[in-house]
């Protein structure tokens, strides 16, 4: 599904906040809700200056943060992405993030995709997710196995189960208190 657990919204949002980063990068961005939110909350600013009698949304040139995301599914694309990001990557992330610089982020956001990967892929994608972080990577992946097949995007369909031991061996050293989810954050390589 495009969409991840709602019980998960706030601690993650919350935890980017804390972290006051100036840029993000999120990785299977699905329908968006996650930029949006860093978008509205991180710019610590009213999306709508009044100016007299007069009310005007704020130019995405004034924004301070910069939002990048990388989708896989490009059906997904839709007024919220446009709106939200200031840069989208439609394709493989296995792919489009070894042409990413080193460093180039502050967070990195991987929200309900590594159960997508099987285990050798998953393992590869964090540590490119690493690699273009200089702070912070947070993942999250459900604390149990849920079958899901998805004939309409096949990128959706489940392919591994990830253990908080997993995410350890590959350089997670924390996680946020959630029940459905494991909430993992890991340093990057910068």
């Amino acid at each position: 599904m495009p969409f991840s657990y709602s019980n998960q919204l706030s601690t993650i949002v919350g935890y980017a906040e804390q972290q006051n980063p100036s840029m993000i990068l999120g990785v299977g961005i699905g329908m968006g809700q996650y930029g949006f939110l860093l978008r509205t909350n991180l710019e610590n600013i009213n999306l709508f200056e009044i100016n007299g009698a007069h009310a005007r949304q704020r130019d995405k040139r004034e924004w301070r943060v910069r939002i990048d995301g990388i989708e896989g599914y490009p059906g997904y694309i839709n007024a919220v992405h446009e709106y939200a990001y200031t840069n989208l990557y439609i394709g493989d992330a296995l792919e489009i993030l070894p042409t990413l610089q080193a460093g180039a982020y502050d967070l990195v956001l991987a929200i309900d995709i590594l159960e997508h990967f099987d285990k050798g892929q998953g393992s590869v994608f964090l540590k490119e997710c690493q690699r273009v972080c200089k702070k912070t990577v947070l993942v999250s992946t459900p604390r149990d196995f849920i079958e899901q097949e998805v004939v309409a995007n096949p990128l959706e369909n489940h392919r591994s189960h990830w253990t908080e031991q997993d995410l350890r061996v590959c350089g997670f050293d924390s996680f946020l208190p959630d029940s459905l989810s494991l909430i993992a954050i890991a340093n990057g390589k910068q």
